[in-house]
């Protein structure tokens, strides 16, 4: 299974960008959480958002209000929309899920490739 992040891309201050995720290459049994991160050359990666297999979320404290984390199950797809961008927002996004690929088998947790947001001018 590998999750395939898209929707990076250069944007001006102000402007927003809708970022998805969703798996590929191998059976899914079932999904629990699913997350966005973030991580800056030098910096460790951050936890931005989280949503759980019944819509439960929660937000950092530097984005919240102005992202919005969502997930459509019959897709498995989470995405996350991002308003009011700053330049501070610039980084490489990530998204991960725990994710069963049988019912017999554990918890994983699958991250993807990683999307390049930037914010400028």
């Amino acid at each position: 299974v590998q999750l395939q992040a898209s929707g990076g891309g250069l944007v001006q201050p102000g402007g927003s960008l809708r970022l998805s995720c969703a798996p590929s290459g191998g059976s899914i049994f079932s999904i629990d959480v699913m997350g966005w991160y973030r991580q800056t050359p030098g910096k460790q990666r951050e936890l931005l958002s989280k949503i759980t297999s019944a819509g439960s979320t929660n937000y950092a404290d530097s984005v919240k209000g102005r992202f919005t984390i969502s997930r459509d199950n019959p897709s498995k797809t989470v995405s996350l929309q991002m308003n009011n961008l700053t330049p501070d927002d610039t980084a490489v996004y990530y998204c991960n899920a725990d994710i069963r690929t049988t019912w017999f088998s554990n918890w994983r947790t699958y991250w993807g490739q990683g999307t390049q947001v930037t914010v400028s001018s």
